[in-house]
């Protein structure tokens, strides 16, 4: 679950440093070397052992926000090396997406189990009868289990009256739902970029903060002070991220004040998909076509389907996502216009780099990366006058596509309102581990027949790794706003704008 803690104080902080750099600073270079000095300024170290451990891990931090890679651990290289291919306005980050900062991983031991100080070492001995491979002995009066023997079973864990023995695992690695995190040869998180699909739950779980993504802040700040016209598409999960009293128009004052020339709501680029997935489902699923229809406004569950379960290429929504179909119709407004995604969600900075998306999405931010900008420039948006904005231009159907479960409601209900003779048949999964088991039962025909929605994210898009605020509440708050829309479902003349944005070049 998402939480507000030293580890996003940090971040926050990084983005925030980078983001004034790029607006104001004629010495780029060095203020960016003079980064982690800011951040631990004094010679008394606030996380770390020494103040020099902290500094490096900032530093690290900072390469990553400015969308470049790692430094190697055996040559000198400076915090700015790749600066110049980097200051640049276009879309930039060197893959991967996610990586894992080995300074600061603390080598969290992965799958162990561990005799606490709970241990009364009575005289049932439970633990040690328990043990399969008598690993288990009295040692100094406690009992003490020994790891080379250890087959990790967790019988002594269940066998102990005082629950004095403790099950470590590594949080990185147990919040990764289809396992792409292992250990490297000296003990530290390492992720399979192979498998990865950049839903950054690690990110959220590590508590040192060892796992970040690459940011575009820096680049985007360029585009503004090019002169470029900056369009801003916000996903719905971002009603409520800055305080109760930050409406959407509120939000929107303070992109202009950023340098955003206009804002959309991505909800409208929801409903287009929402009607056009009605429709879809409507004459291939309930009419046997197709087996089932998998969503696709989900880019971590997207590529989950197609990569492990490639059969089912043809079942996953062909349909634009939600920010897709934004940006075009953004892009069909204001051809001269670049697009900035700002969502909850890392994986929306994958999708965006794809060859057939890439022109028409130039940059993605998460809400917390705009956080950073926001501090940057001493914006508030919950102080702000609201700028006019079209509330009426998004549905509640599309607006609720930021919860779990709510892709499939609002594609529910639509088909129910234009369709009502077509009986829809409903599933959901959130988080990847849950999303893998439900694709293995409809891979071994136990679901047929249905609409299956996907969410990487525990609690939807809301739980995203961007966030600022925890997923309840911004449940509450999206659920509130979804509710109080003029629409509940989209027009089934929008069919028509889904169809020409899809062809639009």
């Amino acid at each position: 679950m998402k939480e507000q803690s030293v580890v996003t104080d940090l971040r926050k902080q990084v983005f925030c440093e980078i983001a004034k750099i790029a607006y104001e600073s004629e010495n780029i270079a060095g203020d960016i070397e003079a980064i982690p000095y800011k951040i631990t300024p004094d010679e008394v170290p606030h996380y770390r052992e020494s103040v020099y451990r902290e500094r490096q891990i900032a530093a690290e931090r900072v390469r990553l926000a400015m969308g470049l890679s790692l430094r190697p651990a055996n040559k000198p290289v400076h915090i700015t090396e790749g600066l110049t291919g980097s200051n640049i306005s276009d879309k930039y980050y060197e893959p991967p997406l996610m990586q894992v900062i080995p300074s600061a991983c603390d080598k969290c031991p992965d799958n162990e189990y561990e005799v606490t100080n709970m241990c009364r070492n009575c005289v049932a001995h439970s633990c040690i009868k328990s043990c399969p491979r008598g690993a288990i002995s009295i040692v100094n009066g406690k009992s003490f289990i020994d790891q080379s023997k250890c087959i990790k079973c967790g019988r002594c864990k269940a066998a102990c009256p005082y629950d004095a023995i403790s099950h470590k695992v590594r949080p990185c690695a147990n919040a990764c739902g289809i396992k792409a995190i292992s250990s490297d040869e000296y003990g530290r998180a390492s992720i399979d970029n192979s498998i990865c699909v950049a839903c950054g739950q690690c990110m959220s779980a590590c508590p040192f903060g060892a796992i970040a993504d690459k940011s575009q802040i820096f680049q985007l700040i360029q585009a503004i002070k090019k002169g470029d016209k900056i369009v801003a598409a916000v996903a719905p999960a971002i009603v409520g991220q800055y305080g109760p009293k930050a409406s959407l128009a509120k939000i929107k004052t303070a992109l202009l004040k950023l340098g955003f020339a206009d804002m959309y709501e991505v909800a409208e680029g929801a409903d287009l998909g929402c009607i056009a997935e009605a429709h879809h489902y409507v004459h291939s699923v309930a009419t046997g076509k197709l087996p089932f229809l998998l969503t696709s406004c989900c880019p971590a569950w997207a590529v989950l389907a197609k990569t492990q379960f490639p059969d089912f290429v043809e079942e996953v929504s062909q349909e634009l996502t939600p920010m897709v179909a934004t940006a075009r119709k953004i892009k069909e407004n204001h051809p001269e216009a670049r697009v900035v995604f700002i969502g909850p969600c890392a994986a929306k900075k994958l999708e965006a780099s794809r060859r057939t998306i890439r022109s028409f999405v130039d940059f993605v931010l998460t809400f917390e990366e705009l956080n950073g900008m926001f501090a940057a420039k001493e914006i508030v948006p919950a102080t702000l006058e609201e700028s006019p904005i079209d509330t009426a231009g998004a549905t509640g159907a599309g607006r609720g596509y930021a919860v779990a479960g709510g892709v499939a409601a609002a594609i529910e209900r639509t088909i129910k309102e234009y369709y009502p003779e077509t009986e829809v048949n409903v599933y959901h999964a959130e988080g990847l581990a849950d999303c893998k088991k439900i694709l293995m039962q409809a891979k071994a025909g136990k679901i047929k027949n249905c609409l299956i929605e996907g969410m990487g994210c525990p609690g939807g898009c809301v739980a995203g790794v961007g966030t600022v605020i925890s997923p309840e509440k911004a449940k509450f708050f999206v659920g509130s706003y979804s509710e109080g829309s003029e629409k509940q479902v989209p027009e089934k003349e929008s069919l028509e704008t889904a169809e020409r944005l899809t062809k639009m070049k």
